[in-house]
């Protein structure tokens, strides 16, 4: 069955395109969430995620002599015995962590049932994280991806850095719908994945924004790959239609300039998807799990920054109750 197209079940369609004022005014919903391991006992990054999840590193700064008060932690008991007085080794955190945000805009994005179109979604979800990294003083950079263009924008703190990365998001998703989408788009998916290794050097953290359309083993190989030296988060867009195929009759669906008609009021045919969809939702989890990447699910019926903080924010009930109560995230 053809990705792509829109209708809408429940009266009118769903938002085609984003502007970049839209994606500039998320700026004021980005809170209540955080990417960091240190998570609230509900969030979907606690416990085995949350292990994987390194947070903000050290820099060794100096070894210098032991004086009364030191943390007797930090002696460096090798330094110790060569010199033949106590020594340790003074570290301090490192200022910010960059953020790789890949962030698709594909074909197979330009679809939805509901609120929005998985490309707008996936717009909302890379400007709500790059907003808040950069709130929280750490670096954004992004692999920006389409049918045709990938564009890749290195690290940059303060509002300059997330304003870079929104508007290349904007820009490419108003290319969307065009035209047919070239034989090869699936590939771009791994094309990002190989520029974001050259990108991410080490204990980055690289956020995939995605359908996973097109995900193959190649995709395994590289997100291993990245594993390696870096934490990789996944927020998978996705649209209900795509779940359960409803019984509408015969239905035209589109992917840029290309079109299907079926008869979805076929049982065989509905059966068919489902189980097709089932197991593709298998294969993700399953890397999920062996390669400890947390997925965070994010629907086109509802609005992002919701969804984030139910996923991995604090409640806002606890919020509203700490509120005033030091750095959030």
């Amino acid at each position: 069955m053809q990705r792509g197209g829109a209708g809408e079940r429940g009266g009118g369609e769903a938002r085609a395109f984003v502007t970049l004022d839209e994606l500039m005014r998320l700026r004021h919903r980005a809170r209540g969430f955080s990417f960091l391991p240190r998570q609230p006992v509900q969030s979907l990054l606690s416990g085995r995620h949350a292990s994987r999840l390194r947070g903000r590193g050290l820099n060794f700064e100096e070894l210098r002599h032991y004086f009364a008060g030191d943390d007797t932690r930090t002696i460096d008991w090798l330094a110790t015995a060569r010199l033949g007085a106590p020594h340790v080794r003074v570290y301090s955190e490192e200022r910010d962590r960059p953020v790789l945000l890949l962030v698709d805009q594909r074909s197979s994005m330009f679809f939805g049932s509901r609120r929005a179109m998985k490309s707008v979604v996936a717009a909302e979800a890379a400007a709500l994280a790059a907003w808040r990294v950069t709130s929280l003083g750490d670096r954004v950079g992004a692999v920006v991806f389409g049918d045709r263009e990938r564009m890749s924008i290195g690290p940059q703190a303060r509002e300059s850095g997330a304003v870079r990365v929104i508007a290349e998001v904007a820009r490419q998703n108003r290319t969307l719908g065009a035209g047919i989408a070239p034989p090869d788009a699936d590939g771009r998916l791994n094309e990002a994945l190989r520029r974001a290794e050259r990108m991410a050097t080490h204990d980055w953290l690289v956020c995939l924004v995605t359908d996973a359309a097109g995900a193959d083993e190649e995709t395994t190989r590289l997100v291993t790959r990245l594993t390696a030296h870096n934490d990789v988060l996944a927020i998978h867009i996705h649209d209900p239609l795509e779940l359960d195929l409803p019984d509408v009759g015969r239905a035209v669906f589109s992917s840029g300039g290309a079109q299907v008609e079926v008869d979805s009021s076929s049982p065989g045919l509905r059966r068919r998807y489902a189980d097709e969809r089932a197991a593709w939702g298998e294969r993700l989890t399953g890397l999920s799990r062996r390669r400890a990447i947390p997925i965070l699910r994010i629907s086109t019926e509802r609005e992002v920054a919701t969804q984030l903080r139910e996923l991995i924010g604090k409640r806002m009930e606890r919020r509203a109750s700490s509120a005033g109560g030091g750095r959030d995230g």
